[in-house]
C-alpha cells in the first residue's frame, strides 16, 4: 500500500468539525475484524458500535478473521518473550494464555480452524500460517461490506505484505514495533503508520484516508454521513406536534432511493405516527417507486397518474387536489411534502391553516423556493443529506425487477418446441423414454454464458 503525500492535510483542521455527522458502520466492522477489544465497543465514547459487534459475532467468517487477527497482534506485541519461552523452555503457545489469548484459540478450534502445525518449531512459522489463513479467508468477509466501498482497499488492510516469508514477517514486525501507538487500538494491520490520529474515528475519515492511500478519491459523501441532530429533531418535533400527518410525494421530482434512505434513518417510534405515504407517480418515473412499500413500515398508497398528452404530466395538479382533500375531508393537519418543484408553493400558500415540512434535494431545488419557505417559517431539509449507505437493497431490487422484465421481453424460448423441431429436422425417432433421458441429460443442463462484452448466450451441455 502506497502512502499518499497529502494525507496529513486532510485532518489538520479541527477533527470534530471535519467529520461532523459521520456514520460508524464501516469502522465498526473493520474494528471487529482487526480484533479491537470488546470493551472498546462497549464504551459509548469510542467510535466502534456495540450493535455491529453483536451482529458479527454470529458470522462465522467474521469470527475467524477476528480471532486470527487477535492472535497475530498478540504475537507481534510479545514476540521476543514468546519466542524465548518456546526456545528455552520448549513451551507451546497453547500454554501461554497470558501472552496468546486462549479464548481466541478455543473459538478458532470451535470454528474448525487451527494454525498450529507440528512442523512449526519457530514462532515466525506460526505467524506465516496465520497470514496464510487470513489471506485465504478474508474474501469470505466481502459480503459484510456494502458494494459501494472498494473491497480491495479494505482487504489489503488484513494481508501482511510478503507475509508468507520469514523476511516479510520481520519487516512487518519492525514497522509495528516502531509505530505501535499509531496503529488503531494498537491492533496490527497493513498500512504505512502515519500521524493522522485514529483512522477508525468514523466512516468519513476512514474512507477519505483509505482512498487517498491508493491515489483515489471517495466522492459519495452521503454514503458515510447522515443528517445532523438538528434536522432529525426538527422532523420529530413536526410529527409529534401534529394531530395527523401524511407524506405526499411528487415522484417526478424526487429520488426514491434518497427517500428510502431518509425513512430508514429516522426513528420509527416517531415516524410510525405518520398515517401514510401517498405517492403521485407517472409512467415515466423510476421503477423503484413501485417497490418502495417493501422497504418502509409506513403504509404506502401508490397513485399512477395517466397522461392526457404525451408531454404533459398531471402529477402536480393531482397531488395538490388530493392534499386539499386530505386536509378538508380527512382531518389531516400536517403534510410532509417531498418534492423539489417550486410549483408547490402555490399549494402551500393556499392552505395557511395546514402545517408543512418540505423535503428537497440539493441539485433540484432552486434558491427562490428555499427563500419563500424560509420567509414563511416553513422548515425544509435535504433528502440527500441523509445516510444513503443502507439504500443498496432497494436499488438492487429495482435493478433486478427491471432486468427481469427485459429478459422476459428479450427471451422467448420453449425447450419442448425446440426439441420437437430438432427431431423433425434431423428425422430422428425416439421413444418417450429416450426423449426423457436426452432431455434430462442435455436440455435440463442448459446454462447461460456471458462473454467479456456482456453478450449472453444459452449453451447446451456438451458430451
Amino acid at each position: 500500500m502506497e502512502q499518499g503525500t497529502n494525507t496529513r492535510p486532510l485532518f489538520e483542521e479541527n477533527e470534530q468539525l471535519a467529520v461532523k455527522d459521520s456514520t460508524y458502520e464501516l469502522v465498526s466492522k473493520v474494528a471487529y475484524l482487526l480484533g479491537v477489544p470488546k470493551r472498546i465497543f462497549e464504551n459509548d465514547h469510542e467510535p466502534p458500535k456495540l450493535e455491529v459487534f453483536g451482529q458479527l459475532e454470529y458470522d462465522k467468517n467474521a469470527r475467524i478473521i477476528r480471532n486470527l487477527c487477535i492472535i497475530r497482534t498478540a504475537i507481534e506485541q510479545n514476540f521476543k518473550k514468546i519466542s524465548d519461552m518456546m526456545r528455552l523452555e520448549y513451551r507451546s503457545i497453547l500454554s501461554m494464555p497470558d501472552l496468546v489469548p486462549g479464548e481466541s484459540i478455543m473459538q478458532l478450534s470451535s470454528d474448525g480452524i487451527s494454525f498450529i502445525k507440528k512442523s512449526s518449531t519457530k514462532l515466525y512459522q506460526h505467524v506465516i500460517e496465520i497470514n496464510r489463513l487470513i489471506s485465504d479467508r478474508i474474501n469470505n468477509c466481502k459480503s459484510i461490506f456494502p458494494l459501494w466501498v472498494n473491497w480491495d482497499y479494505i482487504k489489503e488492510l488484513f494481508v501482511m505484505p510478503d507475509g508468507l516469508s520469514e523476511e516479510g514477517t520481520k519487516k512487518a514486525a519492525e514497522r509495528y514495533y516502531n509505530y505501535k501507538n499509531r496503529y488503531p487500538y494498537q491492533m496490527y494491520m497493513n498500512w504505512e503508520p502515519t500521524d493522522v490520529g485514529n483512522i477508525l474515528f468514523n466512516d468519513k475519515k476512514f474512507v477519505r484516508l483509505l482512498y487517498s492511500w491508493h491515489g483515489d478519491h471517495f466522492a459519495e459523501q452521503s454514503r458515510v454521513t447522515d443528517a445532523g441532530k438538528y434536522v432529525k429533531t426538527s422532523i420529530y418535533d413536526f410529527v409529534n406536534s401534529s394531530r395527523k400527518t401524511v407524506v405526499v410525494v411528487d415522484c417526478e421530482n424526487s429520488d426514491p432511493y434518497n427517500l428510502c434512505a431518509t425513512l430508514n434513518n429516522l426513528d420509527y417510534g416517531v415516524m410510525k405516527k405518520i398515517s401514510k405515504i401517498i405517492l403521485f407517480d407517472d409512467v415515466h418515473t423510476a421503477v423503484a417507486w413501485r417497490i418502495l412499500e417493501s422497504y418502509t413500515k409506513i403504509p404506502v398508497e401508490h397513485n399512477m397518474i395517466d397522461r392526457i398528452k404525451g408531454n404533459k404530466s398531471l402529477v402536480d395538479i393531482t397531488l395538490a387536489s388530493r392534499t386539499c382533500r386530505e386536509f378538508y375531508s380527512n382531518s389531516v393537519d400536517s403534510f410532509v411534502l417531498v418534492s423539489s418543484d417550486s410549483d408547490y408553493w402555490g399549494l402551500i400558500s393556499t392552505l395557511p391553516e395546514a402545517s408543512f415540512l418540505v423535503m428537497v434535494e440539493h441539485q433540484k431545488c432552486g434558491p427562490d423556493i428555499k427563500a419563500a419557505l424560509e420567509e414563511a417559517g416553513i422548515f425544509y431539509c435535504y433528502l440527500d443529506d441523509f445516510y444513503s449507505g443502507n439504500s443498496d437493497e432497494i436499488k438492487h431490487s429495482a435493478l433486478l425487477t427491471q432486468m427481469r422484465g427485459y429478459i422476459e421481453n428479450a427471451v422467448h424460448l420453449n425447450v419442448n418446441d425446440m426439441f420437437d423441431s430438432a427431431l423433425a429436422y434431423t428425422r430422428i425417432t425416439m421413444t418417450p423414454a429416450e426423449k426423457n433421458q436426452f432431455f434430462e441429460k442435455y436440455l435440463r443442463q442448459m446454462y447461460v454464458s456471458i462473454d467479456d462484452d456482456g453478450n449472453v448466450s444459452i449453451e447446451l451441455k456438451r458430451k
